[in-house]
């Protein structure tokens, strides 16, 4: 084998390992910056010269109060993400399956709207929950969040449906079951891949979320994550307790990470899925 074959066969894993040294550079960065102690927060080598916990036992002070927030995060995406599902299977079937007019045009609506930036709805959706006194409540962060998660749910298991063939639902309808049965007996099983690849989705769009978050919320034991870690104080009023928020980030990114790892076969299998019939 010659040396240009050689470079050939392997270029393309070189490749691979540039990009996913890249993606994963700023993660790395993030956690050797948590395991530094104060005072070497700011240097520059690639390993902590000795690792220290006191920027993590720092996130986990009663004083931060970020253990509610962690918990406030998981109850708003794990909501967000329920609900999203659940209204956009019914209606990601009704645009797959069903036959009326404007449909295309309804789709496309539905995707519209989550191209609108989350700061253009945030002042009205304040002033509104201010009148009816949604201000730091759950659903003050949950129903904006599903703006932009139900479009998003929608569109992935809309493109999932009309990929299953109709004569499903038409075996088991000939088999006695109703229209609704044949939804819920054959349909949505056989869907698992596809609406399980969407959860993810959804839920790690909600649990990322900031703006709304912070605009609807001032109490400190109603703010999510990602609030609280932009509130974190240092030990003086113009110090910037960057250790801390690096050990936070991870703590955040943990159970993403976790999840993804845990769950991997089942979002390949609905990211592929017919892809080859």
């Amino acid at each position: 084998m010659t040396l240009t074959a050689k470079w050939r066969q392997w270029l393309p894993y070189l490749g691979i390992a540039v990009v996913v040294a890249y993606c994963l550079a700023p993660f790395y960065w993030m956690l050797v910056s948590s395991l530094r102690s104060t005072g070497d927060i700011f240097s520059t080598s690639l390993f902590p010269s000795r690792v220290s916990f006191e920027n993590y036992r720092s996130v986990f002070s009663p004083g931060q109060g970020f253990t509610r927030a962690l918990l406030n995060s998981l109850i708003v995406a794990g909501i967000t993400t329920v609900m999203s599902l659940l209204l956009a299977t019914f209606t990601a079937y009704a645009m797959a399956r069903l036959e009326f007019r404007f449909k295309r045009l309804i789709l496309t609506l539905i995707i519209a709207t989550s191209m609108f930036p989350v700061v253009s709805i945030v002042v009205p959706l304040l002033k509104l929950f201010t009148d009816i006194g949604w201000i730091n409540t759950y659903q003050s962060m949950i129903v904006p969040s599903m703006s932009f998660t139900l479009p998003l749910a929608v569109w992935n298991l809309t493109t999932f449906f009309r990929q299953m063939p109709d004569e499903l639902e038409h075996a088991a309808m000939v088999d006695g079951c109703t229209r609704g049965q044949a939804f819920r007996k054959v349909i949505v099983p056989l869907a698992a891949p596809g609406i399980f690849t969407t959860a993810i989705i959804t839920f790690i769009a909600a649990w990322n979320e900031f703006l709304i978050a912070l605009s609807m919320t001032n109490k400190p034991s109603m703010q999510t994550a990602t609030v609280a870690i932009s509130k974190f104080s240092g030990a003086t009023t113009y110090q910037t307790p960057f250790g801390s928020q690096m050990a936070a980030g991870v703590v955040v990114t943990i159970p993403l990470v976790v999840m993804v790892l845990l769950f991997q076969r089942r979002i390949v299998a609905g990211l592929t899925a017919g892809a080859a019939k």
